[in-house]
């Protein structure tokens, strides 16, 4: 384990060069017992209905303060002019805060912005529609509203959705959670929404997460949506419009936020899209120049087939973290289905710091420097598949973030959330899980005791 306290602790080390300001004011609750002096200088440790697209959604949450950011049925962003006077009014308000904020954002994430809607379905639904089981689709305008018309009636949920910003959500609420003491993480996100109702919906659910979303609205522009659809058995199938999410200036406001971020993280679904290399190239230049940390999340097999090139040149060049499940890893490895998971994160780790990747039920590997440390699957009734990996990836970057130094432990942490998220209905992470994880990781972290009950390090011989 000293390989991997190594590696942890020197990602640790330029994350806390850039100078912190005193955390800014937040609709977070105040640390129990105030800010720890020099907390930041951790010791290094060891080990509805669809149809509401065209009118609106309103709050009927079981349950308010945990999942404030889904909801169902017609009616919060109805139309009309006097209500999109309000958006807009609102969105300027949103977006001057959020470029008022602290000196330097914790973590900013690059990606697409896009609204879910989240269903329950069976396999006869999908076969009427023809669409195959289990995978990735984009469509256009007209499939998609193919689709929604053909969800009325079904019970969905609607959120501000995205891979990353999952990732960053469920990063917030562990580090804003009212049962930790320590200092509140600032999270943000730039990409890229239209000026339609959807678009301040997206922006208005990530702020009351405490996720700034700092990117103005594209004029005229119509923001993404992804249908996601689970059967019984949780596996999601998931068709995405793309809208303006597929854009992505490098501008002068951009890079500025750029320059005052500790962690980047890039979202591998841009890499779809040509004219959004050089925008990521340019922002990983700018964030390995002012000492950030840049992580990569690789997104979607297909993806990384198409893109498999421009992928390797920012992660060779440019990532400390790399995010993948073990099929994406393969492929970015270009190795076949029979070669094992372990053999991928290990190839990984030779080009990449530190390496995550994510194997289902079979559990998951941090790659480092050619080893890989096995993180054993907590039990879990699986109800929804759908943002795993969003949510393991928040563990892992919530563990380097707080100080922690033992891989494994953070493994273990982000195994936690990961396995919250998949015995729920829906892709994030809830308040209340996040305080009793956030909880119990202080108390592990100060005790020094994450790891006691783990098992051995070694790698299984698979």
């Amino acid at each position: 384990m000293a390989l991997a306290s190594t590696t942890a602790s020197r990602l640790i080390s330029r994350r806390l060069a850039a100078p912190l300001p005193p955390p800014p004011s937040s609709s977070c609750a105040a640390p129990r017992g105030g800010a720890r002096p020099g907390l930041r200088r951790f010791a290094v440790r060891w080990e509805g209905r669809p149809r509401a697209l065209l009118g609106g959604f309103s709050d009927a949450d079981e349950d308010a303060s945990d999942d404030e950011d889904e909801e169902d049925g017609p009616g919060a962003l109805s139309g009309g002019p006097p209500r999109q006077e309000q958006e807009c009014e609102d969105v300027i308000e949103l977006a001057a805060a959020a470029f008022s904020g602290p000196e330097r954002w914790d973590v900013l994430g690059l990606g697409q912005a896009m609204v879910d809607f989240s269903g329950m379905v069976d396999d006869e639904f999908l076969e009427r529609l023809g669409i195959e089981k289990g995978t990735r689709k984009v469509v256009n305008h007209e499939e998609r509203g193919r689709v929604l018309r053909a969800m009325d009636g079904c019970t969905y949920k609607a959120a501000a959705g995205g891979s990353l910003s999952n990732s960053l959500v469920a990063l917030a609420r562990l580090g804003c959670s009212r049962a930790s003491s320590y200092p509140e993480l600032r999270i943000a996100m730039a990409g890229s929404v239209g000026s339609d109702p959807l678009g301040s919906f997206y922006r208005q659910k990530l702020h009351r997460a405490n996720v700034q979303f700092l990117s103005k609205p594209v004029k005229d522009g119509t923001t993404g949506t992804v249908i996601v659809l689970t059967t019984p058995d949780a596996q999601r199938t998931m068709l995405a419009y793309q809208g303006t999410s597929s854009t992505l200036a490098y501008d002068s406001d951009l890079a500025e936020i750029v320059s005052k971020s500790n962690l980047l993280i890039v979202e591998g679904y841009l890499f779809e899209f040509s004219h959004t290399i050089e925008a990521i190239k340019q922002a990983c230049e700018d964030a390995k120049k002012n000492g950030a940390l840049i992580a990569v999340s690789a997104s979607d097999v297909s993806c990384i087939k198409r893109c498999h090139s421009d992928f390797w040149d920012i992660v060779g060049n440019y990532a400390d973290i790399l995010f993948a499940n073990a099929n994406e890893a393969r492929a970015f490895c270009e190795l076949t289905s029979e070669e094992s998971t372990v053999s991928a994160a290990r190839y990984l780790s030779h080009s990449i710091p530190l390496v995550s990747v994510t194997d289902g039920m079979h559990g998951s590997y941090i790659g480092v420097k050619g080893e890989a440390i096995y993180i054993p699957p907590p039990a879990c009734i699986p109800v929804d598949t759908c943002g795993a990996g969003d949510a393991y990836a928040s563990g892992i970057l919530y563990g380097i973030l707080r100080g922690a130094s033992d891989l494994k432990g953070i493994g273990l942490l982000a195994a936690q959330v990961a396995a919250v998220v998949v015995g729920q209905q829906g892709t994030r992470l809830r308040v209340k899980d996040a305080d009793r994880l956030a909880e119990s990781f202080e108390f592990h972290l100060d005790n020094l005791e994450f790891c006691s009950d783990a098992g051995t390090d070694q790698v299984p011989n698979l």
